[in-house]
């Protein structure tokens, strides 16, 4: 029989899952189209592989069990499954057409409504994926300046002039590696260290897992404004949710050219592209972003009903809220338990599981506490991420998950044996990392 939520289940039957798993066997590269989706980043033998469909914050598996997800399709469902108002928007704009021949109304309609929600929507550019936006960005930061290299803090994407000084650089040329250079977030000395007259913007995620300190992001902005740099917030996980206009609402700071996607249609393809006119503009002549499906009118219409739900139900608060209770207790169960080497961090809307490499490496605690939840009725990658379906019901469930779980993960720690736990591989490694790579623009040997 195929579990539903409770503590007692056994590990899940994933058969089915283990069918299509073999199937997709030397057809599809790492076996998903996202790396994060992938079954290396989950316990083999007792994760599910495939998920069939979803009810507000519940996923069901190609095999019939059911889990509430803190996963939420690594970021784009903001709302829940199956919205009722968002896919009614859908079902009532595909009667209608998905795309057309000419622009489409919603394009201004929806970037009307951006423009009153975001602090620099001077204009508005869509498209489809967070990379589509950001390489954008990247290329019209150069335009505007007449300079060339750039400075990061976080995980911008696949893109060469990102992925080239990351572990996964093979097929990036050399020259288009040495562009990019990266600083630390909260290490404001980092950035002066690495920022010069070539630098023609900063990209950061204006928050990671950590808040930021001292001042850091309006010493960012200062630095920039004083280098004739451009600042560029990737806003992939905070825009529309740390609040409706994002970090450049929650902190009060203008980014010149803004970067979003994930949670503004509920997992609607869409990215968008938000910046001060004068650099926007260059768009008309100089620089050339377009693509057929930017105006697809079905995921624009899915972003209209989702930016109103958001505002007009302040979902955000309720993300922030609801996400604290799980954060701070899992963080009451850990110190209750004497475990001072797990901790969440982060804002409520989505806070990070950490481990420190005890009785075990990093990844293999993850891998336990993940395999233990999942037994439990609960998808879980290592963050807790909320949407607004996410219910008191399903944080107190949660929340004795951890409780169940976390003993155990103590037990094999205090026996040094992490590993004789697992029922299956440790989780690979992700590629997400902010910190202390490539930090100095060094001549390469």
């Amino acid at each position: 029989m195929a579990n539903k939520i409770s503590l007692k289940n056994d590990y899940p039957d994933i058969s089915k899952s283990i069918e299509l798993y073999n199937r997709s066997n030397r057809l599809i590269p790492k076996h998903s189209q996202t790396l994060a989706k992938s079954p290396s980043q989950f316990v083999f033998g007792a994760s599910p592989i495939y998920l069939q469909s979803g009810s507000g914050s519940h996923v069901w598996d190609v095999d019939g069990n059911e889990y509430i997800d803190l996963i939420m399709g690594v970021g784009p469902i903001s709302l829940g499954y199956s919205y009722p108002k968002v896919d009614e928007a859908i079902k009532n704009q595909l009667n209608q057409g998905i795309t057309f021949s000419l622009p489409h109304p919603l394009e201004i309609e929806v970037s009307e409504m951006l423009r009153d929600i975001i602090p620099n929507a001077e204009a508005v550019r869509f498209s489809k994926i967070g990379n589509d936006v950001t390489a954008a960005a990247v290329r019209l930061a150069r335009a505007y300046t007449g300079r060339d290299q750039i400075i990061l803090c976080g995980y911008h994407g696949s893109q060469d002039w990102y992925i080239g000084v990351t572990e996964w650089n093979k097929g990036v040329p050399e020259a288009v590696q040495d562009l990019t250079y990266t600083f630390n977030y909260n290490d404001i000395q980092s950035l002066k260290d690495a920022i010069d007259e070539n630098v023609a913007a900063v990209i950061m995620e204006p928050v990671t897992f950590q808040l930021p300190e001292d001042n850091f992001l309006q010493q960012v902005r200062q630095i920039c404004t004083e280098n004739g740099s451009l600042l560029i917030f990737d806003e992939m996980w905070t825009g529309f949710r740390i609040s409706l206009g994002g970090a450049q609402e929650y902190f009060n700071i203008k980014a010149d050219l803004a970067t979003f996607s994930k949670a503004c249609a509920n997992g609607m393809p869409i990215s968008i592209l938000t910046g001060r006119w004068e650099i926007m503009k260059l768009l008309e002549d100089d620089v050339f972003f377009y693509g057929t499906f930017g105006g697809e009118t079905l995921s624009l219409a899915a972003t209209k009903a989702t930016l109103e739900e958001l505002r007009d139900k302040n979902v955000p608060a309720y993300l922030n809220e609801k996400g604290a209770i799980l954060r701070d207790g899992y963080n009451a169960i850990a110190r209750s338990l004497g475990m001072e080497y797990t901790r969440a961090e982060g804002y409520g809307y989505r806070s990070a599981i950490e481990f420190d490499p005890i009785g075990g490496t990093s990844l293999e605690l993850k891998t336990l506490v993940q395999q233990e939840m999942i037994k439990r009725g609960v998808l879980w990658g290592g963050y807790n991420t909320m949407s607004y379906s996410h219910s008191d019901e399903d944080i107190q469930y949660i929340l004795s998950a951890y409780e169940d779980t976390l003993p155990i993960l103590k037990k094999s720690v205090d026996e040094n044996n992490v590993k004789g736990y697992l029922r299956g591989a440790t989780i690979e490694p992700s590629i997400r990392r902010i910190h202390n790579f490539n930090t100095r623009p060094k001549k390469r040997k």
